[in-house]
């Protein structure tokens, strides 16, 4: 039986004039105290702000929502090793512990509650639901996660073996991770494809700390997955240092993943290819 964790949250507000109350949400902290569970996310991109409030300091926010959820998930990985706040604490107690009420454009909301199995997965769909549908839309133009997956996912269905593969979820102690393409043979491999065709040098490097991140969270496990990263370049080549970094990032996890290029697709399928066959 799927057990549901009582959770609370809290939504952060840009409120860019005082006088009208005018707001958009920027951000979200979610807490589960059952399972000592606290995570947030921001918003990593200005999207709909700029074209609200043209004279919006882009980079100021920028770096407030990154000083603001570092600061959220630090005190997240701190709080599963001591006891920091009283029982009846609830997410706007934490974030407000991290940026205090006050009269600046930064606002938290009244809390939220509700029941969840798969808080990890909450917090994404709270975020989309609450705070992604101001962001920017995708570049189509740009090359998405799927994009990168799908020569792979072509590869094995020709050898007959991309059914072998399926969603899991990586459930440590403290988190949780889901991947989208999974086997196991004795140990969970898993595989993720992660597109750095992004706008700016930024985001590439944030999504490598995010999967770095969700990886650290799940390290007391690290015995029962091996992880496999295919990662596809920017499209724009003064982007490629940033996309560098980002792999050197994603080699500082203290769960060691493999990673391939996108243009090592066959040399990973030949991979899985043997270890399946070898395996059946």
């Amino acid at each position: 039986m799927i057990t549901k964790k009582p959770y609370t949250y809290t939504v952060l507000r840009y409120v860019h004039d005082v006088t009208t109350g005018e707001f958009v949400n920027v951000g979200l902290v979610v807490h589960a105290p059952s399972v000592r569970f606290l995570r947030a996310k921001m918003r990593h991109t200005h999207g709909r702000l700029s074209s609200m409030f043209p004279d919006l300091d882009r980079d100021s926010f920028r770096s407030s929502m990154k000083v603001i959820e570092r600061a959220i998930d630090r005190l997240g990985e701190e709080y599963q090793k001591a006891s920091l706040f009283t029982e009846d604490s609830d997410a706007a107690s934490f974030a407000k512990s991290v940026l205090p009420a006050d009269d600046s454009s930064l606002q938290w909301s009244p809390v939220g509650s509700g029941l969840a199995s798969d808080l990890t997965e909450l917090l994404e769909r709270l975020f989309d639901r609450l705070v992604g549908r101001y962001d920017e839309k995708p570049d189509r133009n740009k090359k998405q996660d799927d994009d990168v997956w799908r020569p792979i996912r072509d590869r094995l269905e020709q050898s007959g073996i991309a059914d072998r593969l399926g969603k899991t979820v990586i459930r440590g102690k403290v988190d949780e991770v889901p991947f989208k393409h999974a086997w196991k043979n004795g140990v969970w491999h898993c595989y993720e494809a992660l597109s750095f065709d992004l706008a700016d040098a930024d985001n590439i490097k944030d999504k490598a700390r995010r999967w770095t991140g969700h990886l650290a969270a799940v390290r007391d496990v690290a015995d029962q997955f091996k992880p496999h990263f295919i990662v596809g370049a920017p499209s724009d080549r003064h982007l490629m240092k940033a996309y560098n970094e980002a792999l050197a990032i994603l080699e500082t996890s203290p769960v060691k993943p493999e990673v391939f290029s996108e243009n090592e697709a066959d040399k990973l399928v030949e991979r899985i290819e043997a270890e399946i066959a070898s395996h059946h």
